[in-house]
C-alpha cells in the first residue's frame, strides 16, 4: 500500500482530523525512516519497547570502549515528538489485531495494556538471531521484551532504559578487562563480518588476550568477495589471531578440542 501513489494510500477510513492513522512498531532504522516520510500524509505513532535508538552496526566498539555508546544512541521521545513531530509511545506491543485494526500496548510504567487504533500498521521491529538462545538473545541487541527478560542471561539489567544498556556494556567491558589481565585464551565461533570485527576489536583494545577464530566455511567472511576475506585474514594473521576454517564447533567432541 505504501509503495503506491499517495492518492491510493490515503483512500478509505481516516482519522478524526482528516488524515489516516499509521502505527509504526519499532523505532529504530526502518521505524524512524518511515515516520519521517509518512508524517505529512498520516498521523504517525511510533511504539518501541525501549526508550532509545541504538546504531547496532557500531555496538561492538562500545563493548571494548564504553564511552562510544554515546555516539551510537539517542533517546527517542525528544527526537520523534519535538524534532520530527510524530507521537511516541514507550511500551511493548502485546497483541496486534489486523482485522479490527488495533494494537494492545503495555506502556513502560503501566501494569495493563492500552488499545491503540490505526488505519495502517507497519511492523519495523527487526529480529533477534542468537542461535543458542530460545528467544534469540545476544550481546548485539538489548533484551527488552517482557517474555525474553524472564529467561535472559542478564535478568538483573533492564535494557529498556538507556542506563540499563550502559550498565550491561560496562559489565561486559570489565569481563574483557579481566580476561586481558589474566592473559586468557578466547575462542570466537563464526568468522563472518561480526566475528572478524569482534576478534579485531578485542585484539586492538585488549592485546594480552590470546584469540582464536573458527568457521565451518573454508574461509572468513563467507558471502563477501575473496579480496575482502584475504585482506582480513592477512590482518588477523599479522596481529596474532589464530584462524581455523572448515572446522565446525562441537564443544562435546574431544576431536574438536
Amino acid at each position: 500500500v505504501l509503495s503506491a501513489p499517495w492518492r491510493v494510500a490515503t483512500r478509505g477510513k481516516v482519522g478524526a482530523m482528516g488524515k489516516p492513522r499509521c502505527l509504526l512498531i519499532g523505532g529504530q532504522f526502518t521505524g524512524t525512516f518511515c515516520a519521517r516520510d509518512l508524517k505529512k500524509r498520516f498521523y504517525v505513532t511510533v511504539v518501541d519497547a525501549k526508550e532509545y535508538f541504538e546504531y547496532t552496526p557500531g555496538v561492538l566498539r562500545a563493548y571494548v570502549k564504553p564511552c562510544h555508546l554515546d555516539a551510537l544512541t539517542f533517546t527517542l521521545q525528544p527526537v520523534l515528538e519535538r524534532s520530527m513531530g510524530v507521537k511516541f509511545i514507550w511500551g511493548e506491543v502485546k497483541n496486534l489485531n489486523g482485522e479490527q485494526k488495533y494494537a494492545e500496548i503495555k506502556p513502560i510504567f503501566a501494569s495493563t495494556c492500552d488499545k491503540v487504533s490505526f488505519d495502517y500498521c507497519i511492523i519495523c521491529s527487526g529480529c533477534n538471531f542468537g542461535p543458542f538462545k530460545p528467544m534469540g538473545e545476544s550481546l548485539w541487541f538489548p533484551t527488552v521484551h517482557e517474555e525474553a527478560r524472564k529467561i535472559s542471561d542478564w535478568p538483573h539489567i533492564d535494557e529498556r532504559f538507556i542506563e540499563g544498556r550502559r550498565r550491561h556494556i560496562l559489565e561486559e567491558y570489565h569481563k574483557l578487562h579481566d580476561l586481558n589481565r589474566k592473559k586468557a585464551t578466547v575462542l570466537i565461533v563464526g568468522a563472518g563480518f561480526i566475528g572478524v570485527e569482534w576478534a579485531t576489536e578485542i585484539e586492538y583494545f585488549f592485546p594480552d588476550v590470546k584469540l582464536t577464530i573458527i568457521d565451518a566455511l573454508p574461509r572468513c567472511l563467507g558471502p563477501l568477495p575473496d579480496s575482502a576475506a584475504e585482506y582480513c585474514s592477512e590482518y588477523m594473521s599479522a596481529v596474532g589471531i589464530k584462524e581455523f576454517y572448515d572446522c565446525k564447533y562441537d564443544a562435546k567432541s574431544s576431536e574438536f578440542w
